[in-house]
């Protein structure tokens, strides 16, 4: 069927899926071809601009970028976006970050993606929780709830892997929560930031 494929047909195909972020597994599997067809597919079409290679395996359609957070979400697994910029996202901090900044159970990596960089920032597992699913442009996204990624942030502060901002502002965020997402991490330094900060 591969040979039978338009351009124009894919992508609205593509379009119609639950997400247009996919593996050349997943093109094989919705078109119904071989693995060397979708293989040599998608490479003509990535050279010719129809689809992006987020990374090795990874595509998505060129003209129809998905949101960010959700390529975030979907580069490197398990993550949920956190960090700066979700505390940008909530005008805690109100500066633009540099770079998507997502929470993971993973090693420490960073992707370039055309001119985007997506950064992940390994946790413990036992705090890789308090994270909401947000629609972003109908798809739906894993972002740390406000309190969550200022505790993720502030962490790293502690550590002395990542500057310290003093003009976040708190002042609407659930103390009590922050300081609960704070007990998961166990660390005396980072108990007395929130307490400084908060």
């Amino acid at each position: 069927m591969c040979a039978l494929l338009k351009p124009l047909s894919v992508r609205q195909v593509l379009l119609g899926k639950t997400t247009t972020i996919f593996t050349p597994q997943d093109f094989q599997r919705i078109f119904h071809t071989t693995g060397s067809k979708a293989k040599y597919f998608l490479e003509t079409y990535t050279q010719n601009g129809l689809f992006l290679r987020l990374k090795k395996g990874l595509y998505t359609l060129q003209s129809d970028l998905p949101p960010e957070e959700e390529i975030a979400n979907l580069l490197y697994r398990p993550s949920y976006v956190s960090f700066e910029y979700a505390l940008s996202t909530y005008n805690i901090l109100l500066e633009m970050a540099y770079s998507v900044t997502s929470a993971t159970t993973q090693p420490t990596r960073t992707f370039q993606v055309g001119e985007r960089t997506f950064s992940y920032f390994t946790i413990k597992r036992e705090a890789f929780t308090g994270y909401i699913p947000v629609k972003r442009a109908e798809r739906t996204v894993l972002l740390a709830e406000p309190e969550k990624a200022l505790v993720d942030y502030l962490y790293f502060v502690s550590l002395g892997k990542k500057p310290r901002n003093d003009r976040l502002r708190t002042t609407e965020l659930d103390q009590q929560k922050v300081r609960f997402y704070a007990t998961l991490y166990q660390r005396t330094g980072l108990d007395k930031l929130i307490e400084e900060v908060l």
